[in-house]
């Protein structure tokens, strides 16, 4: 079973997100509260904890929730081999689509300047919302198609 371990925001750009209790999801925006939020493509950002755990391992320093920027942290999907348009359930009621995997990364980008390396480029997806809902840690997430 997928699920999610952290969801995590930032108030503004260009800092380290931090864990929620709880988000809302809009339709055409994203979570509520978080700086990357917008009617763009790139809403919400998913991120697996096997992915972050690769990382780890050359590291000796720990790695917490949202230190790649990612607003949801996941556990048991392989996220990079889904592929765009895939539909998925977060939660109760939130329903997305996946529209891009990857990212380039910025040259200032804090994670990779500590750790050697950034996996969100390689290794994490980005979301548009279709239905509204609301997400918290532990929350379940299904392939729809």
């Amino acid at each position: 079973m997928a699920k999610i371990l952290n969801v995590c925001i930032s108030e503004y750009k260009g800092i380290q997100k931090h864990p929620v209790d709880e988000a809302e999801l809009r339709v055409d925006h994203g979570i509520v509260g978080d700086a990357h939020a917008g009617s763009w493509h790139r809403q919400v950002s998913l991120l697996a904890t096997e992915s972050v755990a690769k990382v780890q391992a050359n590291i000796d320093f720990p790695l917490k929730p949202g230190d790649f920027a990612e607003n949801i942290l996941t556990e048991g999907i392989c996220l990079y081999e889904l592929p765009v348009g895939t539909r998925l359930r977060l939660g109760a009621d939130v329903t997305a689509e996946v529209t891009q995997i990857g990212k380039e990364c910025h040259n200032d980008c804090a994670i990779r300047k500590a750790a050697g390396d950034c996996v969100m480029p390689r290794e994490g997806i980005f979301v548009k919302v279709l239905t509204p809902g609301m997400l918290y840690p532990g929350d379940e997430i299904e392939v729809l198609s």
